[in-house]
């Protein structure tokens, strides 16, 4: 049988399966990414010494390190194609999107990192000064950032109610009810809104403290002093009630949409096989929304 591996030599471009690439050709793709890697990191760690003044060898900018950087992926798509075929010619198509969360997410992250590691004042001559944690220290003293830190973990808590409102309203949407269109345009109606004029609605009129319809009914339930914004854990509450009133409906119509892709033959399978209500949800619903679960809560803590 004839051999139906590639030569060592084959251009590059000539994509094949995986398992018709010869063995020269992957440790060549292998060696080049390998070699590209290595020359990358070095360029980078030169330009640090660099520019931190430990080393007297270096570039003026940072230019070098960012052609050194496309150079760097242009050899990561070759070696790609060259050890994995047409895979890695697939894998090209992700290489630019790769490539920029490296240069935009990644790198800034970790230079952020190392900036809060220095005293660096900006109207002096010294320059950056290395402190260690000095900084994280000092913001964990400071009673403001402790407060805002209180604040935040409180409002990504609060998104966890607001999934399972968000997820009973879908599950009712969902459902074969009257006037379903109706109630979906009115769920939907708080999302449509401005923030501004939520806030000015509902947080202004509707919350106001001497005739506002909120303060007068909490008046009528026996709450003498109804200033929701004058405590902090009704102030807190408040903002949690207004903030969740908005953007409910961001996460029922993602939930909603999930629903109504779900196969109606697995809910059916389901019900023969003797699940009630409660078990289809959890042993079917629940698990198959997961990953649209996820998403939803992921992007409301981000918009949060």
């Amino acid at each position: 049988m004839a051999d139906q591996t590639l030569p060592t030599d084959a251009w590059p471009a000539n994509a094949a399966p995986s398992d018709l690439i010869s063995p020269g050709r992957k440790r060549l793709g292998r060696a080049l990414m390998a070699a590209a890697t290595l020359g990358l990191l070095a360029v980078i760690a030169v330009q640090i010494l660099f520019k931190t003044e430990v080393n007297t060898i270096g570039f003026e900018t940072w230019r070098p390190v960012v052609y050194g950087y496309v150079l760097w992926g242009i050899a990561l798509g070759i070696g790609q194609v060259l050890t994995r075929g047409e895979d890695g010619q697939r894998a090209l198509f992700l290489l630019p999107a790769l490539l920029f969360t490296i240069a935009m997410v990644i790198f800034p992250t970790l230079f952020g990192f190392y900036i809060a590691l220095t005293d660096w004042n900006l109207s002096a001559f010294s320059g950056r000064k290395f402190n260690g944690l000095d900084n994280f220290w000092q913001m964990l003293a400071d009673p403001y950032y402790r407060n805002a830190l209180f604040n935040m973990v409180l409002y990504v808590l609060a998104v966890l109610v607001e999934y399972v409102i968000a997820f009973g309203l879908a599950l009712l949407l969902n459902a074969q009810i009257r006037a379903r269109k109706f109630f979906r345009v009115v769920f939907l109606m708080p999302l449509m809104l401005s923030p501004v004029a939520v806030s000015w609605m509902i947080g202004k009129s509707l919350m106001e403290y001497r005739f506002g319809p909120a303060a007068t009914l909490a008046r009528q339930l026996g709450w003498e002093n109804p200033a929701f914004f004058s405590n902090p854990i009704t102030a807190r509450i408040s903002i949690m009630v207004l903030d969740a009133w908005t953007f409910i409906p961001f996460m029922m119509i993602m939930l909603l949409a999930g629903l109504q892709a779900m196969s109606r033959e697995v809910l059916e399978a389901a019900r023969v096989d003797g699940a009630n209500a409660w078990q289809t949800f959890w042993q079917v619903t629940f698990p198959l929304m997961l990953p649209v679960s996820v998403t939803a809560i992921i992007l409301r803590i981000i918009f949060k």
